[in-house]
């Protein structure tokens, strides 16, 4: 991704940095009102290094977010979130950033964590070959399960890791 981002029907996708801290805060308490982030780990992903952290913006309004968790010893990149405000749902902005994520992880393979009961997002990592490998039991704090997806990525020629 170039550091212009890339445009996408008047979306552009751009890496967050902390002054987005506020955006995403409103982004998962909309989200995932019962899973929401606590401020210091939203400011964490926002500035550790090894994360990827891209924004979808429609304006100067964040549409979607996505972090990805790079651990290059066990060679494989973690989605940590993936979130897009409702009225921006099912326009390829999820899709998008998971694409750009991947690619900018740069890992042999991508996992990613999703409730049980998350259907929508099932679907979409489903079509984009993510295969349950485990479940987390109880793992959300109502007691819903995890399902843990993984996905391989081939590597584009020329690149190594």
């Amino acid at each position: 991704m170039s550091s212009a981002g890339q445009q996408q029907a008047g979306i552009s996708y751009i890496p967050a940095t902390w002054r987005d801290l506020n955006a995403l805060r409103q982004v998962e308490s909309v989200c995932f009102p019962k899973d929401a982030w606590p401020f210091w780990d939203l400011a964490a992903v926002l500035t550790l290094p090894d994360v990827v952290r891209i924004k979808a913006s429609a304006g100067e309004k964040m549409a979607g977010f996505i972090a990805g968790d790079i651990r290059r010893r066990d060679a494989i990149g973690w989605i940590t979130t993936l979130a897009v405000m409702p009225e921006y749902r099912q326009a390829g902005i999820a899709s998008t950033l998971l694409s750009l994520c991947e690619e900018r992880m740069g890992m042999p393979r991508v996992r990613l964590c999703v409730r049980r009961s998350n259907l929508a997002a099932i679907r979409l990592y489903q079509r984009r070959d993510y295969r349950h490998v485990t479940t987390w039991p109880v793992y959300y704090t109502d007691g819903e399960d995890a399902l843990v997806l993984e996905r391989s990525i081939s590597q584009p020629a020329g690149q190594t890791g």
